[in-house]
C-alpha cells in the first residue's frame, strides 16, 4: 500500500463510524483503533442527557392540596435533604417564612448532583417534614404551604 491509499483507509475509517480496524495485505498489514477520548466523549453526552431528564423531574414536583388549604411540596427524586446552600449558610426557608412562586426552597442531593427545589406558589412555610441532610424518597412531603 501506499501513502495515498492509507490516507483513504484512515478517512474511510473516520468517516463511517468504526471503532476498529485491521487489514493485511501479502506481508503489510495495519490496524486502526479509536482512542478511549473519543468513547469517554459519548459517555459524557448520555450522562448529560441523564442530567437533563433529572432536571426536569425537579421542576416537575408533585404538590398536593388538601382538604385544610395546605399545598404539601413533596420529593420529585430520592436524595439527601438541605436546607441551605452550604453547611455555613442559613436555611433558604423557616416555618413562617413567606414564599413566592421560583423562590428556592431546598436542594435535593441526587448522585452528586443538587437540585434547587423551587416553589411553585406564593404563601407560607407552616412545616417543614424532613431533617437537614436526612434521606428523602420520591414523593415525601418536605413542606406544607398555606398558600396566598
Amino acid at each position: 500500500m501506499n501513502i495515498k491509499e492509507i490516507k483513504e483507509l484512515i478517512e474511510a475509517f473516520s468517516k463511517n463510524g468504526l471503532t476498529k480496524l485491521e487489514l493485511t495485505r501479502g506481508d503489510f498489514s495495519i490496524k486502526l483503533k479509536k482512542e478511549y477520548s473519543q468513547v469517554q466523549s459519548s459517555v459524557n453526552n448520555v450522562v448529560l442527557s441523564e442530567q437533563a431528564v433529572t432536571d426536569e423531574k425537579v421542576k416537575q414536583s408533585e404538590h398536593v392540596e388538601n382538604e385544610g388549604g395546605l399545598i404539601y411540596i413533596k420529593s420529585p427524586i430520592i436524595g439527601t435533604f438541605y436546607r441551605a446552600p452550604s453547611p455555613d449558610a442559613d436555611p433558604y426557608v423557616e416555618v413562617g417564612s413567606k414564599v413566592k412562586k421560583g423562590d428556592v426552597l431546598c436542594i435535593v442531593e441526587a448522585m452528586k448532583i443538587m437540585n434547587e427545589i423551587e416553589s411553585e406558589y406564593n404563601g407560607e412555610i407552616v412545616k417543614i417534614f424532613p431533617k437537614n441532610a436526612e434521606p428523602v424518597e420520591y414523593g415525601q412531603n418536605l413542606f406544607a404551604l398555606k398558600p396566598e
